[in-house]
Parts: C-alpha cells; structure tokens; sequence
C-alpha cells in the first residue's frame, strides 16, 4: 500500500481509507461532505485517495453560521436556538452534503477546535452527522489536544463512522 501523508497527518490508516473508497465503488456509491469545523479535511482526506473521483461527489465548506443554513439546508430557527455547534446541525449538515451535491451518503462535521470556547462550548466538542440509505447518525465526541489535534481527530472520527455505517449496508 502506498504511503498518504495527507491521511496519516491526521491520524487516518491509508488502507483503511482505501478499503472505504473501494467499498464505496463496489457498491456503486457516492459520499459528500458539509464541513465547519473541519474546514474542507474531510473531503481532502478522501479524495487523497487514488481512483476517488468515482465515489466522492464534493464537499461545502460552511465554516460561517449563516451559510450552515444558505449552502446546506441548516434549519435557521435551529441555529438561532441552538447555535452552531449541536448534534441536530451535524445531522442537517450531512442531509444538506447528500441532498445539494447529490450523494448516496452525507457527512456533516461541527465543533470547537479552539482555543477559545464557542457559544459556552468547550473546545474539543465534536459533532459527526452521517447520513445514507436508510440510516444516520450522529456522534457526539470530545478531543483532548490543541486546534489541529482537535481537527485531526473529528476527520479520523467522522471517516471511522463513515466506513462503518456503509459496512453495516448491504
């Protein structure tokens, strides 16, 4: 297996994101993403892999709160409530990646990376949302560690989930 440094700096085992590639192609699925958090690694991490153009739609960068809602759906009362960083916006956001980008399986991220709290949230807070055929969840973890440790942690995280949920799918 060839050497991905983009995976391994943040923590992510280059065969098993080949393997959730591969699965994805066998299965004749799609995945996009709608990030805040993570800034776009999500997507980059995915499309590090070679021959991943077959399965990975695009991704939204939705790092401002009011595009959570213009580019992936967001709920706005949601987010005035609630604020940015909820599982219920992790959960939209990875709706918001399948439906506008026309994917089998979506995956939102949400969080505080840090160093400073966000809307009384603590750094280190993570919420993945996945959605696809006929499941989604959302994971709700922390990360001990400074901003990139934080950031590396909900990329490896949220493909872990990923690859799990389209290996649960038959």
């Amino acid at each position: 297996m060839a050497r991905n440094p983009l995976a391994e700096s943040v923590g992510v085992d280059a065969a098993e994101l080949a393997d959730l590639i591969r699965a994805l192609k066998e299965k004749g699925e799609t995945v996009a993403t709608a990030e805040s958090l993570t800034g776009g690694l999500v997507a980059a991490v995915l499309t590090s892999v070679p021959g991943s153009s077959a399965v990975v739609r695009g991704g939204i960068v939705v790092y401002a709160t009011p595009l959570k809602h213009e580019l992936a759906g967001v709920d706005d009362e949601l987010l005035a409530e609630h604020g940015a960083v909820h599982p219920d916006v992790a959960a939209q956001l990875a709706d918001g990646a399948r439906v506008t980008c026309r994917a089998a399986w979506g995956v939102g991220l949400t969080g505080v990376a840090g160093p400073d709290p966000q809307d009384g949230i603590e750094p280190g807070v993570v919420h993945i949302g996945v959605s696809g055929p006929e499941i989604a969840e959302v994971h709700t973890i922390g990360i001990d560690g400074n901003r990139h440790q934080v950031r590396a942690g909900a990329v490896a995280a949220a493909l872990r989930l990923l690859s799990t949920l389209v290996d649960q799918q038959d």
